[in-house]
């Protein structure tokens, strides 16, 4: 193929408990269009005039893993990238890249590589694959690693499920935000995580959106990443109290996000996280977005 052009969905990881092996996609996509012709990276929206467009690129190394695995040159290209996944904010903008970049050198090649390669080296990447998996398959994504490979089962999520985000106004640096995070957790703290990953996944396995209040709790990332992000509490409660079935930390942050049934309660869920913070010092803004089923995917390319 001379271009191509594909999509990739935003993400939101860990879901509360689920730290390092749940994540679910958003749609809310990333564009990037690829087609042989001198060598140029350009962006358009979120990261314009930041997002580095050497050959550093995330997105460019990510293709350049893919002719690398098949062994052959990587050609001049021309990248445009159009971003609408916010930077740094928790929302899987890095693995968006990545998958982006995987997807669009595999279908320049005719596709030699199965979807199951491309989490493999998108993982590898990424160093985990909790956004990674549900960028490149959609979807929720329970991933494990077992003997230096990642497994991926995917989680049903009921129709009706929607997700409000306040995405405030600062980034949070996912290197800064696992350096926080304590070396060892008590025996309590373990089991307490490990229950409620599992209800969670039963409750969206069975559509028992109830469960979702006690399933999105966590003791095992988010009270340490809470130094960083002092007013999160604050703003996970007032989400809870506007009728969110659930909340937590999008990723390592900033965003938050709560999830909801259907339409009705997005606009109050939103408004009472948006004052929550700003009482407290913290601006962003409030968005929507329901998860989907489509991982990056191919679309037809503009002329």
């Amino acid at each position: 193929m001379d271009k191509i052009a594909v999509q990739a969905p935003a993400t939101t990881a860990n879901l509360g408990p689920g730290f390092d092996c749940l994540g679910m996609a958003l749609d809310i996509f990333n564009e990037l269009t690829v087609e042989h012709g001198p060598f140029c990276i350009s962006v358009e929206g979120e990261g314009a005039g930041q997002i580095d467009a050497t050959e550093n690129n995330l997105v460019f190394r990510a293709m350049a893993r893919v002719f690398n695995r098949v062994e052959k040159p990587i050609p001049e290209l021309t990248l445009t990238c159009r971003n609408r996944i916010p930077l740094a904010r928790g929302l899987g903008s890095s693995a968006a890249a990545i998958a982006s970049g995987l997807v669009a050198a595999n279908g320049l090649l005719g596709k030699p590589l199965g979807l199951d390669e491309l989490v493999q080296l998108g993982a590898k990447m990424e160093g985990h694959a909790d956004n990674v998996a549900p960028a490149l398959l959609g979807g929720c994504q329970l991933v494990v690693q077992e003997a230096g490979r990642y497994v991926s089962f995917p989680v049903p999520v009921p129709l009706g499920l929607r997700a409000v985000l306040f995405i405030p106004d600062f980034a949070m640096s996912t290197a800064h935000a696992r350096k926080v995070l304590p070396a060892s957790v008590t025996r309590g703290d373990a089991v307490f995580n490990v229950g409620r990953a599992a209800l969670l996944t039963m409750g969206l396995s069975a559509g028992k959106l109830d469960y979702l209040r006690v399933g999105t709790q966590d003791r095992l990332h988010q009270p340490a990443r809470q130094s960083i992000f002092p007013a999160m509490g604050s703003i996970f409660q007032a989400a809870l109290e506007a009728g969110a079935l659930g909340s937590f930390l999008s990723g390592a942050g900033s965003t938050i996000l709560a999830f909801t049934e259907g339409e009705s309660m997005s606009g109050a869920i939103g408004q009472a996280m948006q004052t929550a913070a700003a009482r407290l010092g913290v601006h962003g803004r409030v968005a929507a977005a329901r998860p989907t089923a489509l991982g990056t995917h191919a679309v037809p390319a503009t002329a």
